[in-house]
């Protein structure tokens, strides 16, 4: 009577991790959540772009957050990518992202932080006009440089005695 109780225990004890283990691959990370999210940099400027990357989205996915537009994911060798440039006006502070799969409802969440944009960096380029200083300093140099350079010509002209 013993043995036939631990057969019926054992029995079941297999029935019951045999029906359990489809169901543990079906909500296991094969595919159908994103896995191992990183956010690259941490911090970024105003108008910057940040590099995402995930695993698990084997259908492809979204990004989101208040700081950037809704960004699809492209599946890559590596895992799964998005690249989405914060808005220009977006309030310098941390934020967060989601990432969410389109083969399961499980959401990744990352933070970041968005610092004040640098701006052009391009100098004053022809946004100043000469004043009359640099105009008249310009005027002079470039009055010399005829004059430098007549004077020269005709030096040489009177050394080799005028022939050609």
């Amino acid at each position: 009577m013993h043995a036939s109780r631990a057969l019926a225990v054992a029995a079941t004890a297999c029935a019951v991790l045999g029906l359990g283990a489809p169901l543990a691959a079906a909500g296991g990370n094969g595919g159908n959540g994103p896995t191992d999210l990183s956010v690259s940099p941490s911090v970024v400027h105003q108008g910057g772009v940040l590099n995402v990357h995930v695993e698990g989205c084997n259908r492809g996915g979204t990004v989101t957050s208040n700081a950037f537009p809704r960004t699809h994911l492209t599946v890559t060798s590596s895992g799964q990518t998005a690249t989405p440039r914060v808005f220009d006006h977006a309030t310098p502070g941390r934020y967060n992202l989601a990432v969410r799969c389109n083969d399961s409802s499980r959401v990744a969440t990352a933070s970041f932080r968005v610092v004040p944009g640098r701006g052009a960096q391009g100098g004053l380029g022809g946004s100043v006009t000469p004043s009359s200083t640099e105009m008249a300093v310009g005027a002079g140099l470039v009055g010399t440089a005829a004059l430098g350079g007549a004077l020269f010509i005709s030096r040489r002209r009177s050394l080799s005695g005028g022939k050609a």
